[in-house]
């Protein structure tokens, strides 16, 4: 970035301050948040940017009186070592953020091949997502689910959100990569002889945005109602609450039924539907804008098979980074941090290399 850009973000970050000290902001919490979160992404940036100038500033200085004092060219050399790496974390710090870093998010998982086998993989990763929330502090919250004979879900449905603030990475800057095709490999309950099978589950994983308005005709729509139901299938409630609808043109398919009402039901079911429409037009943008460089470049790209649970092995591979553990058993268990943060390094070293490409 060139030094006027610099100089900007310096102006913007001194305006960010004058706004959030003046108590009237705080009035309209949703701004408030927004100035928050925008400070807090330019605060390591102008920290890192004025640490940088001050050690060129003293190198300078300290060039010029080496030749009087030896004591001063080392106090340079010093400084020299220094800068490229301060260099290095600015160049990072100002790559693009992903927009929606701080959003919560929808995520559905459903059953793929396997039967019933899949089913119950898909509820041991519904507990694996609930579990890592828990851990984070973030709240969870079922919207719909279809659950199999033995105990798993069909399809499911859970909204997760974060603890709120003006926190620059929420839900979606972890659970972002988590979308696609999740293969188990292990003895299921129904085999009677012992031997391993494999099966697969899919993730769905979109932002939950604020402010969401997309334009959809009620002619686009069909709307089904039926009663709720619980564990095993049994009716939860005396009348049509539930709400299914489906969107034909993309025939995305949405349900709730966990509201007491079919009216917040439908409502709840619209928001979700409104976000998945936004996160299928953001995503063909982002296709067709990056076609060539994912064609070379592919350590996280979320719409192949990402990973294999290897249960009689104890490990837990993810293909798009290479990655390899045996700690399936605790990352089953919530413990979904190291993983995480392999395909986060992944991703920024993309980024960087793309930025180095086009620079």
């Amino acid at each position: 970035m060139d030094t006027a850009s610099l100089d900007t973000l310096l102006v913007e970050y001194t305006e960010l301050e004058g706004r959030l000290a003046d108590p009237a902001v705080h009035a309209d919490q949703a701004m408030a948040r927004k100035l928050g979160r925008r400070y807090a992404e330019l605060t390591p940036v102008v920290r890192t940017l004025r640490e940088l100038d001050t050690a060129r500033s003293d190198r300078e200085a300290a060039l010029e009186l080496a030749s009087e004092d030896a004591a001063f060219a080392a106090e340079a050399a010093a400084l020299a070592e220094t800068i490229p790496a301060l260099e290095q974390k600015l160049t990072e710090l100002l790559l693009p953020r992903d927009p929606h870093d701080a959003a919560d998010v929808v995520m559905e998982i459903k059953s793929g091949e396997g039967g019933e086998e899949s089913a119950l993989f898909a509820g041991d990763l519904l507990r694996m997502y609930l579990r890592f929330a828990e851990r984070q502090g973030w709240k969870t919250e079922v919207l719909d689910s279809v659950e199999s004979d033995l105990g798993g879900f069909k399809d499911v449905t859970v909204v997760v959100k974060s603890k709120g603030g003006a926190e620059l990475d929420g839900v979606w800057a972890r659970l972002k990569y988590e979308a696609g095709v999740h293969r188990v490999q292990r003895v299921p309950v129904t085999e009677s002889q012992g031997r391993v099978h494999t099966s697969a589950a899919g993730v769905l994983v979109y932002p939950e945005q604020e402010d969401v308005e997309v334009e959809i005709d009620e002619k686009d729509l069909r709307v089904d109602v039926f009663r709720s139901s619980g564990h095993g299938g049994q009716s939860v409630n005396t009348t049509d609450s539930a709400v299914r609808i489906t969107h034909l043109p993309t025939g995305i398919v949405v349900s709730c039924q966990n509201e007491r009402s079919q009216l917040q039901n439908k409502a709840r079911a619209m928001a979700v539907l409104q976000n998945r429409l936004v996160a299928l037009a953001e995503e063909e943008a982002a296709r067709k804008a990056s076609a060539d460089r994912r064609s070379q470049v592919r350590t996280v790209d979320r719409s192949e098979r990402v990973r294999t649970y290897n249960f009689p092995e104890n490990r837990i591979s993810d293909h798009r980074v290479n990655y390899k553990a045996y700690n399936l058993d605790q990352v089953l268990d919530g413990e979904l941090t190291a993983l995480l943060d392999a395909l986060s390094t992944a991703d920024k070293a993309e980024r960087l290399a793309a930025a180095g490409a086009t620079a």
